[in-house]
């Protein structure tokens, strides 16, 4: 699939199956997500892959917009590490280039 049908298609899921997700697929996931462009080649994310159910349950009560990670059976977090910051300010946008990059994989 070429990267223009992949922004076109991509759609948002809010049901989930119960079933585990492979961790070659998690892990293909993860690439796409370093593979994202940050400014200055900063890289200022960590990737927190959850399959906690215990962790998965509380994520909700400190994130308002995730309350659909109570069905999932695992979750990347994207985290902006300040401390890694080459040009200050622009990891909201790495971060947010990183996870387009999830979502699209």
């Amino acid at each position: 699939m070429d990267i223009m049908t992949a922004i076109f298609s991509r759609r948002s899921i809010r049901k989930y199956k119960s079933q585990p997700v492979p961790e070659e697929t998690i892990q293909k996931i993860l690439r796409a997500g370093m593979s994202a462009p940050s400014a200055g080649n900063q890289q200022p994310w960590h990737f927190i892959v959850v399959n906690d159910r215990k962790i998965l349950d509380e994520v909700p009560k400190a994130h308002p917009y995730s309350a659909m990670v109570k069905e999932v059976t695992v979750a990347i977090l994207v985290c902006g590490d300040e401390s890694l910051e080459k040009h200050k300010g622009f990891w909201v946008q790495d971060c947010s280039a990183a996870t387009q990059n999830i979502l699209l994989a």
